[in-house]
């Protein structure tokens, strides 16, 4: 059963409660991400991630990490473009100790300077990580293609250079300016006692005094264009997109669809056509990502040189063609597949709550299964046919490729694209 409960602060908690399940899962979220960052702080949100598990006035680094190994339990964090995200999992039978020691780092770190080395180096590494993985690379370099170097373009990581340039002033100053309660949602899914849940929570949490300075929102524009990183690999990675729909969207459900039937799943058109059909990838998917302003509706394969030519031929077509092609039979078999999808994910207490979170910041509402499933159902193909045409009938794709690629390999595609 969700609720929404406000602390005695104004701070949401949003709660889901399970009584067939014995672990609880609880999130602090933030609504601040690398978007917001002023350039030259780009990936200062994700460094503070990190920092947050550097010790306390209570608790050593060493204390974090033992305490948590001895609930048998998960601590982490996530940092998006949008929000940065503190959560814990744990038995039921720990939710005392979990919110004491949540609550612990995200209001009472003390970010050591001796730490900030250490964690510039690991972030380094991180960096070199992503960049030694050209099928993720390639994804940064496609938004940064898509979105500028500001906003929505810069990367959840930073450079070597901005994280080099950190200081423990600029930790606090984010903190300070970013981490108050106009910008924290709490949720909480799984087996728990609500009236301790909510004591707990007053106690630590619901304490908190400190304003949320206006976000540095940049705009979002999409930019269509082709651009190539000619590298020595070994096969080329493909991004190919089009401006897609934000968050909030009464077509969202309509959209999920409509990039199954192209490409997510074994099924799908993508799939089935380049690898099953052709043999011409070994991946090959498609994806919709949005934000709150904005979205991008995207394909990513993996292909040799000699196939990329092809490889986006056939996916230009598809994505052109869908409105005229797009059938019954397929919009029945994407909405099995999106329930299907959903009902299984949200048999996670993590799912669950990261879902009930989600909705609050991007939606301001909650939506049950049953609510999703009835407007998955009630979507015609005609409603699925008139978004791909005003999608990529005539819209110009943006294409990022980097490996051993080099503009003569698309001499024949380039009109395509525009």
């Amino acid at each position: 059963m969700f609720k929404k409960i406000l602390l005695d602060n104004g701070l949401p908690l949003l709660t889901e409660s399970a009584s067939d399940v014995r672990s609880l899962c609880i999130g602090i979220w933030v609504k601040v991400g690398s978007r917001d960052e002023n350039p030259e702080k780009n990936g200062i949100s994700h460094f503070l991630e990190h920092m947050f598990f550097k010790g306390t006035d209570r608790r050593s680094p060493q204390d974090i990490a033992m305490e948590i190994d001895s609930l048998g339990g998960e601590i982490n964090a996530v940092t998006s473009s949008e929000y940065t995200l503190f959560y814990i999992k744990v038995l039921d039978e720990y939710l005392d100790k979990a919110l004491d020691l949540l609550s612990d780092i995200f209001m009472n770190s003390t970010f050591p300077e001796d730490e900030l080395p250490k964690e510039k180096g690991i972030i380094r590494e991180e960096i070199s990580m992503v960049e030694d993985t050209p099928s993720d690379y390639v994804h940064d370099l496609f938004s940064k293609h898509l979105w500028g170097s500001s906003g929505l373009g810069q990367a959840v990581l930073g450079t070597r250079e901005t994280i080099d340039a950190f200081t423990r002033d600029d930790l606090v100053d984010h903190v300070n300016r970013f981490y108050g309660e106009g910008n924290i949602v709490i949720g909480c899914s799984g087996h728990f006692d609500e009236a301790r849940l909510v004591e707990r929570l007053n106690a630590t949490l619901g304490q908190l005094e400190r304003k949320s300075a206006g976000k540095n929102f940049h705009p979002s524009e999409f930019h269509s264009d082709v651009n190539i990183i000619t590298k020595d690999l070994s096969e080329a990675h493909i991004c190919l997109g089009l401006n897609g729909l934000p968050y909030n969207t009464d077509e969202r459900y309509t959209m999920h669809l409509l990039n199954t039937v192209l490409g997510s799943g074994f099924s799908s058109r993508l799939f089935q056509k380049v690898r099953e059909e052709r043999g011409l990838v070994y991946s090959i998917f498609s994806y919709h990502m949005s934000y709150l302003d904005a979205g991008v509706w995207s394909v990513y394969a993996g292909t040799e040189r000699k196939n990329v030519s092809e490889v986006i031929d056939i996916t230009v077509n598809e994505m052109r063609n869908l409105s005229s092609t797009v059938t019954e039979e397929e919009l029945v078999r994407a909405k099995a597949q999106l329930k299907g999808n959903l009902i299984l994910a949200l048999e996670s207490t993590s799912n669950k709550m990261n879902n009930i979170a989600k909705q609050e910041i991007y939606y301001g509402r909650y939506y049950t299964p049953e609510d999703i499933i009835a407007m998955v159902e009630a979507i015609k193909l005609e409603s699925v046919k008139d978004l791909a045409e005003r999608l990529s009938s005539e819209a110009p794709f943006a294409l990022t490729i980097y490996g051993p690629t080099e503009n003569s390999d698309l001499s024949g595609v380039i009109d395509t694209l525009k």
